[in-house]
């Protein structure tokens, strides 16, 4: 019953701010992100897995600056391969470029996992093996909360859009 109210309130709070939705999901940012919407977010996040995993507030001390430690370096990964796609000129089909691309991929993907290797040591120190893997899953559900709220935004958008369409219409046929 717990989890499900944390979820509840991570869905509240996520309601305005989905804008921020679009880097947390490993997206290209459409617009500035409101640091509003990002603080009510990274509650939301800590809430679910501080909740999911179970931390003492004594681990949660540990953990948390490590985790977003290693969270700002995985972004960076991340984000360095999504600026490389960017600049790759899909009309121009340079072979050379995209083998370049390939071979940036795989290293960044070697990086990534260094990364976890050398984090999950660090956080072993401070959780357990049972809830590293419990964190892997609340990552993977917040995700898809953060998606599942993005579809369900962009279709009450669409719905409206329609309606509205559908009013002007109607009002240019009286």
């Amino acid at each position: 019953m717990k989890a499900k109210h944390i979820i509840l309130i991570s869905t509240l709070l996520l309601a305005g701010s989905l804008s921020a939705a679009a880097q947390e999901v490993d997206l290209p940012p459409q617009q500035t992100i409101d640091p509003k919407a990002r603080e009510k977010m990274e509650a939301a996040r800590i809430a679910l897995i501080s909740n999911r995993l179970g931390l003492t507030p004594d681990q949660a001390e540990k953990f948390w600056p490590i985790y977003r430690e290693f969270s700002e370096k995985r972004g960076e990964v991340r984000s360095e391969f999504q600026r490389a796609q960017r600049d790759l000129d899909p009309n121009n089909a340079d072979p050379a470029k995209q083998q370049e691309l390939i071979d940036l991929g795989l290293k960044l993907k070697q990086r990534e996992l260094d990364l976890e290797k050398d984090y999950s040591g660090r956080i072993l120190r401070v959780i357990t093996a049972q809830q590293l893997i419990s964190l892997r899953r609340a990552e993977q559900d917040f995700r898809q909360l953060i998606l599942n709220q993005l579809q369900q935004r962009r279709a009450l958008q669409q719905r409206k859009e329609t309606f509205r369409e559908n009013q002007r219409l109607k009002r240019n046929r009286n």
